[in-house]
């Protein structure tokens, strides 16, 4: 009997062993290693990697494809897996009538572009997840964001039903969208003669300012994202044409940010935006490419205000980037979760970084004092008990009004500081997407530069160079193009403009801080293997996929600058430069060309093209080539780096050069530097404040 009994209770642990199994049999994204794409590999809809062979399946089965695009960190992109691509119920209809093609926008970001612009045409907005129900071919019937399981359910069956007994309607809806898709953002090439002028820009600038927001800081209205690029630009309008009112609005947007929630006041590093319009409540999650860029806004802005906070911003930034986000291998990984696990090991958006006043009150000895700086109170509360640690004071307010040294707050501030992170860390940590984008990478690698060249910090340097070379060594192919990912050890994905543009401009920079003349004739070899592959000499610009790839339902061209500056915008800067660097005419001319075919988008709102506003002002504004030659080159150009100079580039040498404006100025025992404009240069000074003096903004 207890033979018998022992037996049936194994025959029950083993049949309930296989049962778990077999729910947790995996689909297709098993095979992948987007750590998006894993997330979603055991779920029961049977998904597929965007490729050759599901596309073409699409066709064989004549199966309407659901297109399902999103990245590791998004909020609701988890919120709609659980609702439902978990659920079996709605898999059973997704996997009876379509084909499920799952998409990491941060991996395929011209497939995102393409159905993005649909779901933007059909519905007048967009976000994350993107759901986009499409033909077998891949032209867009129906598509969305998030929707609830029952919102999902009904579209899935509605959209298939009306497929099978009225194909025609819904391919001739199709094919509308499409040739929207294929006809909107197309650029004309303008054969008017290009001339630029400083009334149209202030003009431009004018018309704008009623969307900045003079109290918060920021674009008026919420949600609210930090636009580096924006605030870049404003920063060197105000230098060129004196505004004093603009600064004040730059210091309060910079200054608001740090205050805000949006940025980690324990661990350092801003999430991706704020869903209210104070910079409170952040969208947790925290992307490598805001916090590279914002550490070179922070960094440029220090150098016109000197501001110990934004130095102090950039400093915990870049910690928080070493600590968190660092592969270890010279690059850095994409981007940590909105969501942690909870003490019920749930998924919580948000748990990880807040704080109920039990918890702070039981960990902080001067509560009330803490309470005052971080203000849980009103004006920090969240929901739920909870609390995003919120300033609104500067050290120097906060600690005259308390009686307090300013050296008495700091060390406060960093007990405070160093108490919670250790209570944080017994947390469930944020998932990390540890893919390794090339893009992105070269952001950081900018920011790293723009951070040496303000706070003149060899470690800066160092990472700088150490990003440069991973992406030499693992990202750049022996064909001269470069590959978009990294992971487990293998470079893949043919890379984008983005990767081409992002990764020649940091170049260009790292040229001007090592003096290695190594980068910036590299950046020129990239440049034109981007001419050969991306260039459409039909419009004067750039598609963003290479002729190489394989055709998506249309091909597109990138031009308005967003969060991360338009590829086509940053490639026109990259040519005006290495234009000037090597008197290259071809590449001056296609640079303003591009701008000229955009000049009317761009004067109508110049903060949506704000990356394009600087190729403006240089065309507009002095502009001048900076060549240092002398063995105290390099000491001469970090006194350049001490100023802000954005209407400079330069060229430097401790040695003989072949370089156009280093060559035949060499001479030994001295120092020299030449101020040139378009080539031609004024006579050598070997005083740096004569120098600096010389170069004029306006």
């Amino acid at each position: 009997m207890k033979t018998r009994l022992t037996l049936f209770l194994l025959y029950l642990f083993l049949c309930f062993a296989c049962s778990k199994n077999d729910s947790k049999k995996g689909n297709d994204l098993v095979n992948e290693t987007s750590p998006y794409l894993l997330q979603h590999a055991y779920n029961p809809v049977n998904w597929k990697a965007w490729n050759e062979n599901s596309l073409e399946e699409a066709k064989e089965q004549n199966k309407l494809i659901v297109i399902s695009i999103g990245y590791a960190s998004c909020h609701w992109c988890h919120v709609m897996e659980e609702e439902s691509f978990e659920n079996d119920s709605i898999a059973r209809i997704m996997n009876d009538n379509f084909i499920n093609i799952k998409v990491d926008r941060e991996e395929r970001p011209d497939v995102d572009k393409v159905y993005m612009n649909a779901v933007q045409l059909m519905t007048g907005k967009g976000g994350w997840p993107l759901n986009c129900i499409t033909l077998p071919d891949g032209r867009p019937v129906f598509g969305g964001t998030y929707f609830t399981k029952n919102q999902w359910s009904k579209i899935l069956k509605d959209v298939s039903k009306l497929y099978k007994e009225n194909p025609q309607k819904v391919e001739e809806y199709a094919q509308r969208v499409t040739e929207g898709i294929q006809t909107s953002e197309l650029i004309t090439l303008n054969k008017e003669e290009a001339v630029f002028k400083n009334e149209e820009i202030i003009a431009g600038i004018n018309l704008s300012r009623e969307q900045l927001d003079t109290i918060n800081g920021g674009f008026k209205g919420a949600p609210k994202f930090p636009m580096p690029n924006t605030l870049d630009y404003l920063l060197r309008y105000q230098y060129h044409f004196n505004e004093p009112e603009l600064f004040k609005y730059i210091k309060k947007s910079l200054t608001k940010m740090a205050y805000g929630g949006i940025y980690d006041q324990i661990g350092g590093g801003f999430s991706r935006y704020s869903v209210d319009n104070r910079w409170h409540i952040p969208h947790f999650e925290k992307m490598l490419y805001d916090n590279a860029q914002l550490v070179s806004v922070y960094s440029k802005a220090y150098l016109q205000d000197k501001n110990e906070l934004y130095k102090n911003i950039v400093k915990e930034t870049l910690a928080f980037v070493n600590d968190e986000l660092n592969a270890n291998n010279g690059a850095f990984y994409s981007s940590l979760d909105a969501d942690s696990k909870n003490e019920n090991n749930e998924l919580e958006e948000g748990v990880f970084y807040t704080w109920t006043k039990q918890e702070l009150k039981a960990l902080i000895k001067d509560y009330k004092l803490f309470a005052n700086y971080y203000n849980v109170n009103t004006t920090g509360f969240w929901e739920n008990d909870l609390y995003v640690l919120i300033r609104d004071q500067s050290v120097t307010e906060f600690a005259k009004k308390n009686k307090l040294t300013k050296d008495e707050l700091k060390q406060k501030i960093a007990d405070w500081k160093s108490t919670l992170t250790l209570a944080r860390n017994k947390r469930n940590k944020p998932n990390l997407d540890d893919k390794i984008l090339t893009s992105w990478n070269a952001l950081m690698l900018q920011g790293y530069i723009d951070a040496y060249r303000a706070f003149d910090d060899n470690e800066y340097l160092d990472k700088a160079v150490k990003i440069a070379e991973f992406l030499v060594k693992n990202q750049l192919r022996g064909d001269g193009g470069l590959n978009r990912n990294f992971k487990n050890g293998k470079s893949t994905i043919n890379g984008y403009a983005e990767d081409y543009a992002t990764v020649i401009q940091a170049f260009i920079s790292l040229h001007e801080v090592t003096l290695n003349e190594k980068w910036l004739l590299l950046s020129k070899e990239i440049m034109e293997y981007t001419i050969t592959h991306f260039f459409d000499s039909t419009s004067g610009m750039f598609f963003y996929t290479s002729n190489e790839d394989p055709n998506l339902i249309a091909r597109k061209t990138e031009v308005i600058d967003g969060v991360i500056s338009s590829s086509n915008s940053i490639i026109g800067n990259n040519l005006f430069k290495l234009g000037h660097y090597f008197s290259d005419k071809k590449m001056t001319k296609i640079s303003e060309q591009m701008l000229n075919n955009l000049k009317i988008e761009i004067t109508k709102n110049p903060l949506g093209y704000s990356n394009w506003m600087h190729l403006m002002t240089n065309l507009t504004q002095p502009f001048y080539e900076v060549a240092v030659v002398g063995e105290n080159a390099n000491s001469v150009t970090k006194e350049l780096f001490k100023k802000y100079l954005p209407n400079i580039l330069i060229s430097a040498s401790d040695k003989e050069s072949e370089l156009p404006l280093l060559e035949y100025k060499y001479i030994e025992g001295e120092t020299l530097i030449y101020v040139c404009v378009n080539g031609t240069c004024k006579l050598p000074l070997a005083d740096i404040s004569k120098a600096i003096k010389s170069i004029k903004r306006n």
